[in-house]
């Protein structure tokens, strides 16, 4: 029934998202169809939508409209977090035939046949929060053939007080462990050099497992796979740093010295009313700890400006905390209140351009730190992984990531001088005098 149709993909939100999204154009391929762009006329569309903030529901808004001016008589799929979130809103927009929330995409295939079959289905909703069972949605191959997303987990447990997530991803969910191996294993059969394991919070992994295996168990059995040559960590909580933890990970060469620590702020009566579960000492002590048993870690986090409540004082705090901290890189973010979680009905919101003036504060300190950390590095043999031929100011060369993710570009006949003019480098790891590319 879909063979010779095709279908054009779009993700909006994190890597988890796009994950899915792979996994689920997957399956309708091998059930015959065909991937097109999204900017192209297709049977059908497929919008993964992401609703972590008011914005991001109104960006997917935004694409389900425009798949349905793109070809009128396509099918039109909504699928995701936003849709997990206004399933009874979604369900009277005549201009989406098909509705799947999260835990159901692995389902894509069968939902889609019945609707062309009959014209209508309901099988592509779930109480996501009574789920128990992880979503066996896999990839066998990635557009980016260096580097791949593998998704260990789903669901989270926190309930931040500024965060839908728990709501529409439903509670901690953990993958077996020999079905990550068994994906990284096909993966690095298609050249695959570097595996980021990702997931709504990969810090509770096992947790729903009473423990029995936890996120180093999983960076050991995938290390134990040889063509694998990095393992590089998404966002952590900064509780999973412990001693044990570390020594579990730190002999292994795999394992990249880059980790990203959620923070959020910088000030613990902020902390305390985003419902974070740590003090700034504890993350303070954290990070102490990884600088201690990796040499110059790349450490980064998030940052959230302009909190409900967020005082002069308490802002200047969280300035004076990031400034000893001296992270490698911040991504700040201003406070978007999002609908259905506590914060957005807390009290003394604070306006637009407060929350302006203070991210560009933060971004001037990240800016600073970042350039200082690479600076560190200046004249010392790094190791690249290469990713791509681009032009860059102009010029030919190739750019890739070190195990610290610093970005790098090397001009071409750089390259070739390094590596020689006859050898295909793309997908290797080279060895770059940082500073003199």
């Amino acid at each position: 029934m879909l063979k010779g149709k095709t279908v054009a993909p779009l993700t909006l939100g994190c890597k988890v998202n796009q994950y899915e999204t792979d996994g689920m154009i997957e399956l309708l391929k091998e059930a015959g169809m065909t991937a097109v762009s999204f900017e192209e006329k297709a049977d059908v569309y497929l919008i993964n939508t992401c609703s972590v903030t008011n914005m991001a529901d109104k960006k997917s808004r935004q694409m389900i409209h425009r798949a349905k001016k793109l070809n009128p008589d396509a099918v039109v799929i909504a699928a995701g977090c936003y849709v997990q979130a206004a399933k009874d809103k979604l369900m009277e927009d005549d201009r989406i035939s098909i509705i799947i929330g999260n835990n159901k995409k692995k389902d894509i295939v069968q939902i889609l046949e019945d609707y062309l079959e009959i014209g209508v289905t309901d099988e592509g909703m779930l109480d996501i929060a009574a789920e128990k069972e992880y979503e066996p949605l896999t990839i066998n191959s990635t557009l980016e053939h260096t580097r791949a997303y593998v998704k260990i987990q789903d669901g989270c447990n926190q309930f931040c007080s500024y965060c839908i997530i728990p709501y529409v991803r439903g509670r901690i969910r953990s993958r077996e462990l020999a079905s990550i191996t068994e994906e990284v294993e096909r993966l690095a059969q298609t050249g695959v050099k570097e595996i980021v394991l990702t997931g709504i919070h990969i810090s509770s992994y096992g947790k729903d497992k009473e423990n029995e295996v936890g996120l180093a168990d999983v960076i050991d059995a995938i290390s134990k796979i040889e063509s694998i040559e990095r393992i590089r960590l998404g966002s952590l909580e900064p509780g999973i740093i412990t001693d044990t933890f570390i020594d579990r990970i730190v002999d292994n060469k795999k394992v990249c010295p880059h980790f990203h620590l959620s923070l959020q702020s910088g000030c613990n009566t902020v902390l305390k009313r985003m419902n974070r579960k740590y003090t700034c000492e504890e993350y303070f002590e954290k990070c102490e700890m990884l600088r201690k048993a990796f040499d110059r870690p790349a450490l980064t986090t998030d940052v959230i400006v302009g909190f409900p409540g967020e005082t002069d004082e308490e802002f200047q705090e969280t300035v004076d905390y990031l400034t000893k901290l001296n992270l490698y890189e911040m991504h700040i973010f201003k406070f978007s209140p999002r609908q259905g979680t506590v914060a957005a009905g807390m009290r003394d919101q604070i306006g637009p351009e407060i929350k302006n003036q203070r991210s560009d504060v933060l971004l001037a300190l990240s800016e600073k730190n970042k350039h200082a950390y690479e600076a560190s590095f200046r004249g010392e043999i790094l190791e690249v992984l290469i990713e791509e031929k681009v032009r860059r100011n102009g010029k030919d060369g190739y750019r890739g990531h070190t195990e610290r993710y610093i970005d790098i570009f090397v001009e071409e006949e750089c390259m070739h001088r390094i590596c020689g003019r006859e050898v295909d480098i793309i997908n290797h790891i080279v060895q770059i005098p940082y500073g003199m590319e």
